[in-house]
């Protein structure tokens, strides 16, 4: 289970708070959408889940299943667990997409405890997963991330963390830039990780993602704050009302 607990965050060396008391819970099984206005700090949250630098949490903690992160190294998160989707994955010019993956995979798995997986076992499990999202073989042969489109960059993305098999997904605007057939292909493959041991924290702009990847609650971040939740009708509120309301409170 996730935990934040009255979390406050602001970017190092700056007085600007991001976030400013973030409490929210996401048990095993479920899948909570964060949803919000541009600038209210839902990447952020993202950031500070996965580990990233440079922001500096003054006041609260984040535990996962029991344990603070807070302390832990990126890659120590990903041990545990943790997997994060970038908006905006990089391309890495001269690293092989196959040597990544199974580098990646392979580093986790030896940091479990569990066998490394052969060359042949990595290839049949990258082939019967690249498949189930029109990942081509050609793709599979780039540098990692070289010359894809967005549809591309994010398909390859959710085939990392279906290898990787991560018990806390956060997905960071998974679906912006993708086209109808893109969103449709990536939420096939996230659905695919929905299970009784995996949490899912879907964040987005819009509630177009949230009819292919339905969740169990949404919240509405605004002004660093979740200001509302509810279940998958609140989506379709704020697709027809807009943010409108917690920019003039915010205003206020």
């Amino acid at each position: 289970m996730l935990e934040i607990k009255n979390l406050h965050v602001r970017i190092a060396e700056e007085d600007a708070e991001i976030l400013k008391g973030i409490d929210l819970t996401i048990p095993k099984g479920e899948v909570h959408a964060i949803m919000g206005p541009n600038g209210s700090g839902k990447s952020t949250l993202g950031y500070v889940i996965a580990g990233k630098e440079d922001y500096e949490i003054t006041e609260g903690d984040v535990l996962w299943n029991g344990e603070s992160i807070l302390e832990m190294a990126p890659d120590e998160r990903a041990i545990a667990g943790i997997f994060l989707a970038f908006q905006y994955p990089v391309e890495i010019p001269g690293v092989a997409t196959m040597t990544f993956l199974r580098t990646a995979i392979n580093a986790v798995r030896k940091a479990r405890g569990e066998a490394e997986l052969s060359v042949a076992d990595f290839m049949r499990m990258v082939r019967e997963k690249a498949k189930a999202l029109n990942v081509s073989q050609e793709m599979l042969k780039r540098p990692l991330n070289v010359g894809f489109s967005g549809g591309e960059k994010k398909r390859m993305e959710i085939l990392q963390m279906s290898m990787m098999d991560p018990s806390l997904c956060v997905m960071d605007e998974t679906d912006s830039g993708l086209d109808i057939d893109a969103v449709r292909i990536v939420s096939e493959g996230v659905n695919a990780l929905r299970g009784p041991d995996r949490a899912l924290l879907v964040i987005t702009h819009y509630q177009r993602l949230l009819n292919y990847i339905v969740p169990d609650k949404v919240h509405v971040l605004s002004d660093g704050k979740i200001v509302k939740t509810g279940g998958k009708e609140l989506a379709l509120e704020l697709e027809e009302q807009g943010y409108a309301e917690f920019i003039a409170e915010r205003a206020a």
